[in-house]
């Protein structure tokens, strides 16, 4: 009796496979992963993240991206699909296509029952690798909370807030913007 190896992917052959895909997949270790579909209170947050955020930063040299921009973490080798993600300044793509970014300002993830655990562990794990990150997000869904862990001084150290008042603001200082509950929350 044989057992066959699991084929690995390159990086380079989960991309090819990636762009042409109907669906996305994460990747990590050789590995795609695929990512399952959203909910109406999931996308109605994205979206109103986005919105305040763009509003906000429309003057300046930031971006708001939601989550068809894969991000790509250099040091682990994971390619992920953030809920939103925030830059300034000069962006760095992994190729010509831009579709890769390789350095994120500010992560949000919305979280939902099947990858709260994941976002909370794993996932904040490889994010902590990249070296541009200055802010982590965390969107509850169920109920108005918001969690942020800000790193400290481009040090490893990460400092925890929270809010979850209906009349709270969370201030993400990093990109000098304000997110009220309640706009985060519209519409739900």
């Amino acid at each position: 009796m044989t057992s066959d190896p699991k084929a690995l992917l390159t990086e380079k052959e989960y991309l090819a496979i990636e762009r042409g895909a109907e669906f996305k997949s994460e990747f990590h270790g050789g590995e795609m992963f695929a990512m399952v579909g959203a909910s109406r209170r999931h996308n109605r947050i994205v979206t109103n993240l986005v919105t305040a955020l763009d509003n906000q930063l429309r003057a300046r040299p930031c971006n708001v991206y939601s989550n068809d921009m894969r991000v790509r973490v250099l040091k682990t080798g994971l390619f992920t699909y953030p809920d939103v993600v925030v830059t300034c300044g000069k962006e760095a793509f992994a190729d010509d296509e831009q579709d890769t970014l390789l350095n994120p300002f500010v992560i949000f993830e919305v979280l939902s029952d099947s990858t709260e655990a994941y976002d909370r562990g794993k996932k904040f794990e490889h994010y902590q690798n990249i070296d541009s990150l200055s802010t982590y997000t965390l969107v509850a869904q169920k109920a108005p909370r918001i969690e942020q862990y800000v790193r400290q001084d481009g040090n490893r150290a990460w400092i925890y807030t929270e809010a979850h008042e209906a009349n709270a603001v969370v201030g993400i200082e990093a990109i000098g913007c304000d997110l009220r509950l309640e706009d985060v929350y519209a519409k739900l």
